[in-house]
């Protein structure tokens, strides 16, 4: 316990969670009004999925957090004095995890709620009510999938130890190089199934969605070939195998 509240000391004393936090409630919230304020029943309706249309770009400010939150210890040198503080490296770097997977979770559900919430109060007319399973799993998984994608991200900073590079490692990753492998011929489909953001994104639009929605209305739906939870787990077990090589490099190497 004293190691978390040491790690939520050190993450909330600092500018950039803060800044973070905010910059990703704006973008998914803005968006979310964004989808209801130009929604049209005829053209483009306003779903349960659409009003989360902008949790793809709150995921990455999320991952840019959680790697700052590691990247600035090494810059600074303040990692050196944890581990003085704290010779089993590990359990350091897993109380920090753990604080900053919390906050992503918080972010990530007052995100959903807020763009849901947002959108409702602008077109009170469209029924948003969330009864189903798919409908929870739409708005309640953000949060889930920010936590782990929280951890991969800290596992990242934990190996490369600079911000520009596990921040651009990251980017590039979520943004260019999972979208783009489906240009491989006669594979790339195949491989893109197994992406780790893909398959979590399968929590967050997998099947079934009852709305049969256009890709515009909501988050481009996942094509991977698990279930929603199973797709869940499996991505939690990708961020719990980076994470476990992250520590073990960070207990090989000087701080």
């Amino acid at each position: 316990m004293t190691l978390l509240a040491v790690e939520r000391i050190k993450l909330f004393t600092t500018r950039s969670p803060w800044w973070c936090t905010l910059i990703a409630l704006v973008l998914t919230i803005g968006f979310g009004a964004l989808m209801a304020g130009t929604s049209e029943d005829n053209i483009a309706p306003l779903t349960i999925a659409a009003t989360q249309f902008g949790y793809t770009f709150g995921l990455v400010v999320v991952m840019v957090m959680a790697a700052l939150a590691i990247t600035t210890e090494y810059r600074f040198s303040t990692i050196r004095a944890t581990f003085l503080a704290v010779p089993n490296r590990p359990s350091a770097l897993v109380a920090k995890a753990t604080v900053v997977a919390v906050l992503a979770v918080v972010i990530g559900e007052i995100a959903a709620f807020g763009s849901w919430g947002i959108a409702g109060l602008i077109k009170p007319d469209v029924d948003l009510a969330i009864n189903t399973a798919y409908e929870w799993r739409a708005v309640a998984g953000v949060g889930l999938v920010y936590g782990i994608s929280a951890v991969v991200a800290v596992a990242v900073g934990v190996l490369l130890r600079h911000s520009a590079g596990a921040i651009a490692v990251l980017l590039i990753w979520n943004q260019l190089v999972e979208p783009l492998v489906q240009l491989i011929p006669k594979v790339g489909d195949d491989i893109h199934k197994w992406m780790p953001f893909n398959v979590a994104n399968k929590l967050i639009t997998g099947n079934p969605d009852p709305t049969a929605r256009d890709i515009m209305q909501g988050p481009p739906p996942s094509d991977a070939v698990l279930g929603p939870w199973p797709a869940l787990a499996a991505f939690a077990a990708f961020a719990v195998v980076l994470f476990g090589i992250a520590l073990v490099v960070a207990n090989r190497r000087d701080a």
